[in-house]
């Protein structure tokens, strides 16, 4: 078993310029996606007011940047698909099979005042298929945003399917990380990263000292089953998981 932590999520370095809310109390959360950048086919769109019911529970408006944008719906709980494109889709390829494990965390605001963010697990999927964005017909192109986007002929974007029953939005996130200095560098900068326990509870990642960024490269577990020991110590509860 292999698996790959990928984060998701709109970010405040991105397009987007804003962090999704997490109350750090219960964990609850709203999953808010990246902005689409791209040409997507007509009447495909998805956009970000559709996510306002969500944001008020949290007491937080849609900020206005938002308001009538299209998002880049993915991975797409609802579906439990997620798709990529350029090397990380050759990484999704090559690495992984039917069987195997994509984790999804995201950097996300806490609604208590917190200065800093929230770095936790927001999904989980068990792979049931890897295929071709542009092998995908009409029919289901509505269940992931790389096969609403317009592809060249040539597109070389990958579409995962997850396992229905073991795949899903995590009903409350799992924290995982902190802002703190590498382990044995005590003079060095902070910056985000796995906590030391949990990462050794992992069984390790395929980055120094568990550090959490936007990469082309993707984290690979060192260990994949035991992470999923871990994962499902948790006993948490996937919101679609009887999809």
């Amino acid at each position: 078993m292999r698996g790959l932590l990928v984060r998701v999520g709109i970010d405040s370095s991105d397009e987007g310029r804003w962090n999704a809310p997490v109350d750090s109390t219960t964990c609850s959360f709203a999953y808010v996606p990246i902005a689409e950048t791209k040409t997507v086919r007509q009447g495909f769109e998805r956009r970000y007011d559709e996510l306002e019911p969500a944001l008020r529970i949290f007491d937080q408006p849609l900020p206005a940047h938002l308001g009538g944008r299209r998002m880049h719906l993915d991975p797409d709980f609802d579906t439990l698909t997620y798709g990529d494109q350029g090397s990380r889709a050759d990484q999704i390829q090559r690495k992984l099979s039917p069987g195997d494990l994509l984790v999804f965390y995201a950097g996300l605001r806490d609604v208590h005042k917190n200065p800093r963010l929230v770095y936790a697990i927001i999904g989980f999927y068990v792979i049931d298929a890897i295929l071709p964005a542009t092998s995908i017909p009409q029919t289901r192109w509505h269940e992931n945003a790389h096969t609403r986007r317009v592809l060249p002929p040539d597109a070389n974007d990958v579409i995962v399917r997850a396992r229905k029953g073991a795949s899903g939005r995590l009903e409350q996130c799992l924290p995982i990380g902190s802002f703190r200095v590498p382990a044995g560098h005590p003079h060095k900068r902070p910056s985000y990263r796995v906590e030391q326990n949990v990462l050794a509870a992992w069984g390790g990642l395929s980055v120094a000292d568990g550090w959490l960024q936007r990469s082309a490269r993707l984290l690979e577990f060192l260990d994949t089953e035991e992470f999923y020991r871990w994962f499902r110590s948790r006993k948490v509860r996937l919101v679609n998981r009887n999809n």
